[in-house]
């Protein structure tokens, strides 16, 4: 029988012209947010009767208008949420995100593209090897760095640490109480038990101590227990410290240790010549974290690891069955599913790739030294001010501080209203049991009449 050249007809398809014309509503849509997002509110949340109303509803059995639909879902569900990208958005770290970056992830969508082996997407593989050497050359790590693109610091930390088990064995982990909480998470999710996860208590400077770390181990080493790793943090979130990073390599190569850098916000830092002073020591790492999604100016999301052993991310997530034999690489060629615990991958590489080749390396490093000094004038306006006490100075974008007289609450309700007017975001936080307000600037639009009018609202002053 002749086989026929006509294809089935697509229930679920559209019409060139009518996927053009969507398309092109969506481009508007997006490029009048990138032109109008200083204008909104930073932060804008709803009430789930209110928000259900407008985009809950019965299942719809019958087609609709898509141009309803798209517009419903612009104007009311991305409508409210927090604005990473806004330039007065100063809470938690902020993603502000790149033009360039969204083409590339719209590129990917729009393909169905998958990272996941070889055989199955040789071209994104390539383009996700190609952005992982980039990140390797940048921060100065060795040529056999392997690594692995995924949704962000929770999944790429904790992948890390499958790695250094996976090498190591197992053993004892340290950490310091200012390690972000997501970190002991991924310990515990891996079956680390609670004795195996020691949370050290920070200096004066909340960095890592040195002799607590080194009384730790020997006190491990004692009682029998096997030290394993130490977790460093590189720009932490409460306060933008990096930990004396070459001191720990220094330690975890005379005491045989896995030397771990948490730089999820703060690695791409060292790519700017302030940055690189601060960070020195982070391309010794045996496993470094950035977020991409955070200083790298990528849309949600991306995340990564690097890995100084080579093979050390097969060893631990290697998967091999009869249904997927057929994909199977024999060649030598790289299977990314044999490097984290995600089978099926998105490619996360192309946003990345694109903007590196629109943008280029000098203006994304000038991108994060403008972040840097916008923190060191926000520490210069308030130290001009007799309303604030600054409680630590801008450290790789960030810079926290305190109302003079007032207390945790009253300090809490000033970033809330703040946060209401919808003029700007700020996140209280503690530090050793004090009520401390802080701001994260690393959104390269902001400007400083920005920080200025934010101070002023937080001081009570506009």
């Amino acid at each position: 029988m002749e086989a026929s050249n006509q294809h089935a007809a697509d229930s679920l398809g559209l019409e060139p012209s009518e996927m053009r014309r969507l398309g092109y509503r969506v481009v508007d849509l997006v490029v009048d947010h990138f032109e109008r997002k200083a204008l909104g509110p930073a932060v804008h949340t709803g009430t789930p009767d209110g928000l259900w109303a407008a985009l809950g509803g019965p299942v719809p059995d019958l087609p609709g208008d898509p141009e309803k639909a798209i517009t419903t879902l612009a104007e009311v569900a991305m409508a409210h949420m927090q604005h990473g990208d806004h330039p007065r958005f100063f809470a938690r770290v902020p993603g502000p995100s790149s033009f360039a970056a969204v083409l590339g992830e719209w590129l990917g969508i729009g393909h169905n593209a998958i990272a996941s082996s070889w055989a199955t997407g040789s071209g994104p593989t390539t383009v996700e090897l190609v952005v992982i050497d980039w990140l390797r050359t940048l921060l100065g790590m060795p040529e056999e760095t392997e690594g692995v693109l995924l949704s962000g610091g929770s999944m790429a930390n904790l992948t890390a640490f499958g790695a250094a088990r996976a090498v190591c064995g197992d053993g004892v982990a340290y950490l310091t109480d200012q390690t972000h909480a997501a970190l002991t998470r991924d310990l515990q999710a891996l079956g680390f038990p609670p004795e195996h996860v020691r949370v050290l208590p920070s200096d004066e400077s909340f960095r890592f101590s040195m002799p607590v770390l080194a009384a730790a181990v020997a006190e491990d080493r004692a009682a029998g227990r096997r030290p394993l790793m130490v977790v460093a943090t590189a720009g932490t979130t409460n306060t933008g410290t990096v930990d004396p990073l070459p001191e720990i390599a220094d330690f975890c190569a005379s005491e045989d240790l896995w030397f771990h850098v948490d730089g999820a916000y703060g690695a791409p830092a060292a790519l700017s010549e302030p940055g690189r002073a601060v960070l020195r020591g982070i391309e010794r790492a045996d496993s470094l974290v950035l977020d991409p999604h955070k200083w790298l100016f990528q849309p949600y999301d991306v995340g990564c690891v690097l890995v100084r052993r080579p093979g050390a991310l097969r060893r631990a997530f290697s998967i091999n069955a009869e249904y997927i034999k057929d994909v199977q690489s024999v060649n030598g060629e790289v299977d990314f599913r044999d490097r984290s615990l995600e089978l099926t991958r998105r490619s996360r590489a192309l946003k990345l790739w694109l903007t590196f080749r629109i943008h280029g390396s000098d203006r994304i490093r000038a991108a994060i030294t403008r972040c840097i000094e916008l923190a060191e004038f926000a520490e210069e306006v308030l130290r001009g001010s007799d309303d604030w006490e600054i409680v630590t100075p801008a450290q790789v974008g960030i810079v926290t501080f305190a109302l003079r007289g007032a207390d945790e609450e009253t300090q809490a309700a000033r970033a809330a209203a703040l946060v209401a007017s919808g003029y700007a975001a700020v996140t209280p936080t503690t530090l050793r049991g004090r009520s401390v307000l802080r701001l994260c600037t690393i959104n390269p639009t902001t400007t400083e009449d920005d920080i200025v009018g934010t101070l002023d609202r937080l001081a009570g002053r506009s």
